[in-house]
């Protein structure tokens, strides 16, 4: 059986079309759209576009000034911590007391030697004692013999020992030795740990 001739669609159907003939879409969109209505979709445009680099600049700044913030709790500390952090810094020390070589063929007192002769004067002062002098021995090579005011005989340090340790050694010493009812001696040895002597 023959196919049926094809329906023509009717006018009214037609009045109701988006499609228009003769007419492209493009057509359509340029008279829709009027050049001030473009310019105004285009300053938009850049509107939101500014508008994303300033806020992409703002979270930066926000995240640096975060990562400083945090770091600072961390790993600094306030402007008093870090002034007190400066002071307690340990500087050579250097001895005020009168340093006497009595090795003719030295070239000097080394500043290992005048370091440790100024943190042993600290460290007997700290404890009430007055050092007057300190002396390095002739064929010493690390001693060093400290003269203290009121006392007759000296201390003999090393300056393998911590020179702390020493003078609380001597404290400990000076201190049996008052009690002994002994005021006069020719030197007390604190060069051994844990042990002291004196003559």
């Amino acid at each position: 059986m023959p196919d049926p001739a094809p329906k023509l669609a009717r006018r009214s159907a037609n009045r109701h079309s988006s499609i228009r003939s003769g007419r492209t879409i493009g057509e359509r969109r340029e008279k829709l759209e009027t050049a001030s209505e473009r310019a105004a979709v285009h300053k938009k445009i850049k509107k939101r576009q500014n508008f994303r680099i300033f806020a992409t600049v703002l979270s930066f700044i926000l995240v640096a000034a975060g990562l400083f913030y945090f770091g600072s709790l961390f790993f600094g500390g306030s402007e008093e911590e870090v002034a007190q952090v400066s002071t307690t810094i340990t500087v050579p020390y250097a001895p005020t007391i009168e340093v006497v070589d009595e090795d003719a063929s030295s070239t000097g007192v080394t500043g290992r030697m005048k370091e440790y002769i100024g943190q042993a004067e600290a460290d007997l002062r700290e404890l009430g004692y007055i050092p007057t002098k300190a002396v390095i021995p002739a064929g010493a090579i690390r001693e060093v013999d400290f003269y203290l005011d009121g006392y007759t005989g000296f201390i003999k340090f090393t300056i393998d020992r911590g020179s702390g340790v020493s003078a609380e050694d001597t404290d400990r010493m000076l201190r049996y030795l008052a009690g002994q009812g002994i005021t006069d001696f020719q030197y007390i040895d604190v060069r051994i740990d844990g042990k002291a002597y004196w003559k």
